[in-house]
């Protein structure tokens, strides 16, 4: 059938062809009591024999992503000898860690600088929001044939999270990457571009957690943070931060489960016998993945974030950037390979104007607190050298303060990619270094210039991916993860 778009545009959707043994596959969730929200790991089930291995979990990521662009001056590279309409309203203090100083309006993370270190060179080409988002979650700082901003395509690159699911298996049967809390749409309600599959397929988008709601006319931390680039009036909303409540469903008793579970045996043993091949176990898996989700008290309580120790929910603060964070530290030690956290939904960080009372007041102190206690969480239970915190926005802020003021009532700055500074902690990252540099005004790479490419390079070495690592396309077509060194001066 034809279905026309609001801008005129119409697009052909067809009926899918489902396999017997998929339809067969699907009867079976649904023996399980399982509601159709599940069914999602039936993409694993059509998968090619061809595909490359599953490479064993070394280590985990959590890659934290600043959607709108962190300006770099504000925050972690600041340019106190700078002209004023260059250097801003923001001081910067002095870290733990001598020579090294941020933003005052970070001091939680400056007392942790032992723990961290900066990349303050990395750099590509475009100031294009949809663009950047490509880049930096795609690890690829060329766009791809086809590309379009206004919506995700097939052509795409796939996104980092998603090579990190096809290419490493998780413990306890838990997806081997999620996104949360929501996906990247921008305020007119288009999805950004470098989330998903691309050319891997819709079946390998990342698993996502959508537990915030969309709003196009709100940014940052809500319910305390919340706020308005624009300073609009706005209607007061009761948004809610809903982390998926995992529970068998009513009158479903692990009893009956378990008997359930029996009877699928039996009907198991009679399709092997029909039809043997390697499908059937990628189908087994995605089985026992919804099996284990249901059934493992451990990993059902990582998902209630909100049912946290009131101690705990304090130190990452009790606002979505907060939960979004514990609930990343949660899963990560319950299994999950690599979690990517949306702090903020699309152009939260895009601080064209107003920008310094929004990044001083709405927007630092939940980042500053939840990344902390991120940090500390990690340290003080043994997993901060096993896992990897990676934080970067699609690209940096303009190096001269700029004034739109049919828009706002004070500065900030524009789009720049060609500078950000980015974040590393833990995964044997060396706290209290700083690689590479940027000039004088914070507009281009001054020293040790690093790519998407370098950056994604790093994470996938501390997933345990090999360098020539690689995956298969439908037309058994090999595709190399690796399109860059990992960066070597942070470790």
């Amino acid at each position: 059938m034809e279905r026309r778009h609001a801008d005129g545009s119409t697009r052909t959707f067809r009926h899918p062809a489902v396999s017997r043994r998929v339809a067969v596959q699907a009867g079976a969730i649904g023996l399980l009591g399982l509601g159709t929200n599940h069914l999602t790991a039936l993409r694993g089930a059509t998968a090619e024999a061809g595909a490359a291995p599953i490479i064993p979990r070394a280590r985990s990521v959590i890659y934290i992503f600043l959607s709108g662009g962190l300006a770099q001056q504000d925050s972690f590279d600041l340019k106190p000898d700078a002209p004023e309409q260059i250097r801003g309203e923001f001081s910067p203090i002095a870290t733990s860690t001598p020579g090294i100083s941020i933003c005052e309006h970070l001091p939680m993370l400056a007392r942790r600088s032992g723990l961290w270190s900066l990349v303050r060179s990395l750099t590509h080409a475009t100031n294009d929001h949809s663009a950047g988002h490509l880049m930096m979650l795609t690890g690829r700082s060329e766009l791809p044939l086809g590309f379009d901003p206004s919506s995700p395509k097939s052509s795409d690159w796939p996104s980092i999270a998603a090579v990190a699911g096809a290419l490493t298996r998780s413990t306890n049967n838990l997806p081997p990457a999620i996104v949360l809390p929501e996906k990247l749409v921008h305020t007119t309600g288009r999805v950004l571009p470098g989330q998903f599959g691309g050319v891997m397929g819709p079946r390998r988008d990342p698993w996502f957690i959508e537990a915030s709601p969309y709003d196009p006319t709100a940014y940052g931390a809500y319910p305390v943070y919340e706020f308005d680039h624009q300073e609009r009036k706005r209607t007061a909303r009761d948004k809610r931060f809903q982390a998926p409540h995992l529970s068998l469903p009513e009158g479903l008793g692990e009893t009956r489960l378990l008997n359930r579970l029996d009877l699928l045996n039996g009907l198991d043993q009679q399709r092997r016998r029909l039809d043997r091949d390697a499908r059937t176990e990628s189908f087994d898996r995605s089985r026992q993945d919804a099996v284990s989700l249901l059934t493992d008290a451990r990993v059902r309580g990582a998902f209630d974030v909100l049912g946290a120790e009131p101690s705990a929910l304090d130190r990452y603060g009790r606002n979505s950037f907060g939960w979004s964070l514990l609930l990343a530290r949660r899963l990560v030690e319950v299994g999950v390979n690599l979690v990517q956290v949306n702090l903020g939904n699309n152009e939260t960080w895009d601080t064209h104007g107003n920008a310094f009372p929004h990044l001083k007041d709405n927007l630092f102190p939940p980042t500053d607190r939840a990344l902390s206690a991120l940090l500390d969480d990690l340290n003080e239970r043994g997993l901060l050298e096993s896992t990897l915190i990676v934080m970067a926005g699609e690209f940096g802020r303009t190096p001269k303060i700029s004034t739109l003021p049919q828009f706002y009532k004070q500065p900030g700055r524009d789009h720049w990619g060609r500078v950000q500074t980015v974040f590393f902690a833990g995964g044997g990252v060396q706290g209290g270094r700083v690689v590479g540099s940027s000039d004088k005004i914070g507009g281009y790479p001054a020293s040790d210039p690093q790519t998407p490419e370098a950056m994604a390079a790093t994470i996938y070495r501390a997933l345990g991916l090999p360098a020539t690592a690689s995956w298969k396309d439908e037309q058994d077509r090999p595709h190399f993860v690796y399109h860059g060194e990992p960066i070597a001066g942070l470790f």
